[in-house]
């Protein structure tokens, strides 16, 4: 083969390795065909480091940097200065909230008279016991119980205070109703009217019976009982023994104040007021105001209560062992009415056992207790009578419900707005608090109200209404002009304005 044959023969061998595929291995297995690897060097990373100390400290001290320094610095202090004057400020004009006034349990809440346990329940104390849930969802802050100790009618010689009579439990049951009251929030009054299945409260002769009633004070308080409960207070009030009964309640057990509390009927608001600067009590019962008597009339009694004494001793009460019920006292008007009268007036709210559902006289509080059948759908008239007992008693515990939270209805001050023969119109406030208003026309003729005070605003919201249609719970109404139907009531709320 000549030079020339040798030089063709490299150059096809060239041409044929171009054409080979480029995923071939090299007979080392380091490299592919026709592929070149160049090794790139990696990015070297460039660090900051900033400034040296000597740097900073020779940029620091120069002119400019110093006066910058001292400009943030002055501005700094400004700002503080400034947001703690401003907060200075704030506080000071604002307006500061008045101190809550002292409160004891008896204030907080309703009070339930159960005269005849027997009656309550067929169980006697057991039975009240087994109560007990229901009295916690209406919001009952104490049960005023009895009385249950032993005696004959006008019989002082058969008086045993200090022991329960047979038929409506024994003491056991007692101190146990006590215990779980007591864990329920339920503070439990024992009555210790010595008399009363007879003619006179205190067999007319107050004195003969006082060195047993402070016996009998000193060893049921001893049980854990939460206060004393004596009707025809006026009674004993007058006897030499009473300044020693009325100083037991002065003290407390560290936790809790005891109670005494008293009951007069008859009376005229001059000689109301008059007992109870005697007697000292810390809650009277005086049936009044007499829902009889025009709607002025018991403006006026409810102003001179309020004006001459703390509302914390006054107890609202148009029902009773010797009253009768609340219904039955009110028959001209609907029942709701009267309760949320006695609701929103200042002071307790002090109902007998039955008036959340509206029992009239002769009727039982087993009725109470089967509300929780369903009538049947045959007899409609049942069915009617028992949605509307459950209507009043939702009526009942929604007012309980307000009067519990609500610090105006609580503590605030009571202020007239109107009142006329069958009408009544008046403002609870306290402080910063929402305002209440009760208005009610217990009458046969729809009446106009002229609402007047500097408190109020143009419109006010209904919370609470016996008449849904024309005054819906949450509607805005006009306080300019009032108008409520016959035998209705509201109770409106506004906020505070400033």
């Amino acid at each position: 083969m000549n030079k020339e044959d040798d030089m063709r023969e490299v150059e096809l061998n060239e041409m044929d390795q171009e054409k080979q595929p480029m995923t071939g291995e090299t007979p080392t297995g380091t490299e592919k065909n026709g592929c070149v690897k160049v090794k790139v060097p990696e990015d070297t990373e460039v660090k900051f480091t900033g400034l040296s100390k000597e740097e900073l400290m020779k940029v620091a001290g120069t002119a400019g940097w110093v006066r910058t320094r001292w400009a943030l610095l002055v501005l700094f202090w400004l700002g503080w200065v400034g947001m703690l004057a401003g907060a200075i400020v704030i506080i000071v004009q604002a307006p500061r909230c008045k101190p809550i006034p002292e409160m004891n349990w008896w204030n907080e809440g309703l009070l339930y008279q159960i005269s005849d346990v027997n009656e309550f329940s067929e169980n006697g104390l057991k039975g009240v016991e087994e109560k007990l849930d229901y009295l916690n969802q209406m919001k009952v802050k104490g049960l005023v119980l009895g009385p249950i100790h032993t005696v004959q009618a006008d019989q002082s010689s058969t008086l045993e205070l200090t022991s329960i009579n047979p038929e409506f439990g024994s003491e056991s049951q007692l101190i146990s109703l006590l215990n779980r009251a007591h864990r329920k929030g339920i503070s439990i009054v024992l009555d210790l009217t010595p008399n009363y299945e007879g003619v006179s409260a205190w067999f007319n002769n107050a004195a003969s019976v006082a060195e047993r009633l402070k016996e009998a004070c000193v060893y049921w308080l001893s049980k854990g009982v939460d206060g004393i409960f004596l009707s025809q207070l006026n009674d004993i009030v007058n006897t030499e023994a009473w300044p020693s009964v009325q100083g037991m309640f002065n003290k407390t057990d560290g936790t809790k104040k005891r109670a005494l509390m008293g009951s007069v009927t008859g009376l005229s608001v001059d000689d109301v007021s008059h007992l109870l600067n005697r007697s000292s009590v810390d809650l009277l019962l005086t049936g009044l105001p007499d829902p009889a008597e025009p709607g002025v009339r018991q403006a006026q009694v409810i102003r001179k209560l309020y004006a001459e004494h703390l509302q914390t001793s006054l107890g609202w009460s148009l029902s009773g062992r010797t009253l009768g019920s609340l219904a039955s006292r009110t028959p001209a008007a609907p029942v709701r009415l009267f309760q949320m009268l006695l609701f929103t007036l200042p002071g307790t709210p002090v109902f007998s056992a039955g008036d959340e559902v509206g029992l009239k006289a002769g009727e039982k509080p087993q009725i109470m207790w089967d509300l929780e059948n369903p009538a049947e759908e045959k007899n409609t008239a049942a069915k009617t009578l028992q949605e509307e007992r459950i209507a009043v008693r939702d009526f009942f515990k929604t007012l309980s419900d307000l009067r519990g939270k609500e610090r105006s209805l609580l503590h605030g001050e009571y202020i007239s707005l109107h009142s006329s023969a069958t009408s009544l119109a008046f403002l609870r406030l306290w402080d910063q608090s929402s305002r209440y208003l009760t208005a009610m026309n217990w009458g046969n003729d729809p009446v106009t109200m002229i609402l007047s005070n500097s408190d109020l605003p143009a419109q006010a919201q209904v919370r609470l209404t016996t008449d849904a249609v024309n005054l819906a719970v949450d509607s805005m109404v006009s306080l300019e002009k009032l108008q409520l139907g016959p035998k209705q009531a509201v109770l409106l709320s506004y906020p505070y304005a400033g």
